[in-house]
């Protein structure tokens, strides 16, 4: 009786789940060395030359990272997500750590700094796939949504305490202090990562559609998301016709792709420019990110505390909508507690929309294709979006930060609109 009590028994909540906690704990520790990294990187770029070089140094990681995220996405799929993680991250350790012995020894050149950064965004592209389909190998799919949450927290507290404490190491030893810093960081997720236990992956026959099979039928062999020996391409494009042909999967992925693509531009390099025209200055941009912050960790605070929201897919095409009508607003804002209050907006609307657009993911797709379909779902945000970052500074010299907010909302807009005129992604729900 007491193996049929534990049979029964529901898995622990995602919180309070050991395997949940060891992999948020790895995940925070590389993304503070993450933040602690591309400070030192800049503050090592601006004492070395130009700020014009300093800029281009901090840009090259994003070529490599858009080139090669898809692929990363099928290695992450071949080998396992744990294997490319812990690779990777062992990968960043021995890099940085390289820089700060060399920073020590000597003053090496920009070209140096540019090669490191290359390699940097060719590694991201293999671990960035792979973190995002660790989840459902550590947690039970109705604890998903959840871990999302949890994931979104442990990157608010990356990025909050990432600056100070590369600001921290660079003021005590300089860049090589800092580099330092993000190595031992690097090297703290490793234990962690390699003390998880995965689960078995589902044996559930599904079409590509998502939709199951009848009793008793099975896919031919082939179609399932197994491991395969055969060509990349082959493998990236078996993963593009899963989303294809997925009533939800696919429909999302243009979701994501117009909402990443109208809201990077704007939050990253239009906040500078509005805060500089309108004289709030350095403090003024550190508040408007505060704001975002704290509403997008708040977001990811309330999916990790209810564990799901209903008419998930409902609920993220309106939050979509208005949190692009809150973009607008933005640039118009008179004041800067008032563009405050708004970034907090921003920040609340698009952190429940996205982190429902990735907890869908997460239950929505066999886990055999999730890490060339988390490649998808963050090309737009990690690969195609900062490349476009220049055009959307030069837009706003020629015409002024208000219509390219308003441009970056519309782009927003139409990407909620899209979602609520599907059906199968308007009628979306999160597992219970």
């Amino acid at each position: 009786m007491s193996a049929a009590v534990l049979a029964a028994a529901p898995p622990r909540p995602a919180h309070r789940d050991p395997q949940v906690l060891r992999w948020l704990g790895a995940y925070t520790a590389s993304t503070v060395g993450d933040s602690v990294y591309y400070l030192a990187l800049s503050w090592a770029a601006v004492s070395s030359g130009s700020p014009a070089q300093a800029g281009l140094v901090m840009a090259v990681s994003a070529v490599p990272r858009a080139l090669l995220l898809l692929f990363g996405g099928v290695i992450a799929d071949r080998l396992g997500p744990r294997r490319v993680v812990l690779a990777s991250d062992t990968a960043r350790c021995l890099m940085t750590l390289g820089l700060a012995a060399v920073l020590l020894a000597t003053s090496p050149g920009l070209w140096l700094l540019a090669a490191a950064a290359l390699v940097f965004g060719a590694v991201d592209a293999v671990f960035l796939p792979a973190v995002g389909a660790l989840p459902p190998r550590i947690a039970a799919r109705d604890q998903l949504a959840r871990v999302q949450g949890l994931r979104g927290l442990a990157y608010r507290m990356g990025s909050v305490l990432g600056a100070p404490l590369g600001g921290l190491a660079v003021a005590t030893g300089g860049p090589a202090s800092a580099f330092g810093a993000a190595g031992a960081l690097f090297a703290l997720s490793l234990p962690l990562l390699c003390a998880l236990r995965l689960r078995q992956l589902p044996t559930e026959e599904k079409l590509p559609t998502g939709e199951k099979l009848p009793t008793g039928e099975k896919l031919p062999a082939g179609e399932k998301g197994e491991k395969a020996d055969g060509p990349v391409l082959r493998d990236l494009a078996d993963g593009l016709r899963h989303l294809r042909g997925h009533r939800v999967l696919g429909p999302l992925m243009i979701t994501i792709l117009l909402a990443d693509l109208g809201f990077v531009g704007p939050l990253n390099v239009g906040l500078a420019l509005l805060a500089e025209q309108r004289g709030w200055g350095a403090p003024g941009i550190g508040w408007l990110l505060a704001g975002f912050g704290a509403g997008a960790g708040a977001a990811s605070l309330l999916l990790a505390v209810r564990g799901r929201l209903p008419r998930a897919g409902t609920t993220l095409g309106w939050t979509m909508i208005l949190g692009a009508a809150a973009v607008a607003a933005l640039a118009f804002a008179p004041r800067l507690p008032v563009a405050v209050a708004v970034a907090v907006a921003v920040g609340l609307l698009a952190g429940v929309s996205g982190a429902l657009c990735h907890a869908l993911v997460q239950t929505e797709c066999d886990p055999a294709y999730l890490g060339r379909v988390s490649a998808v779902s963050s090309l737009g945000s990690l690969g195609l979006a900062p490349l476009g970052m220049p055009l959307t500074g030069a837009a706003a010299g020629l015409w002024g930060t208000g219509p390219v907010f308003v441009a970056g909302a519309a782009v927003c807009a139409l990407s909620g609109a899209f979602a609520l005129t599907v059906p199968s992604l308007r009628r979306a729900e999160l597992p219970r």
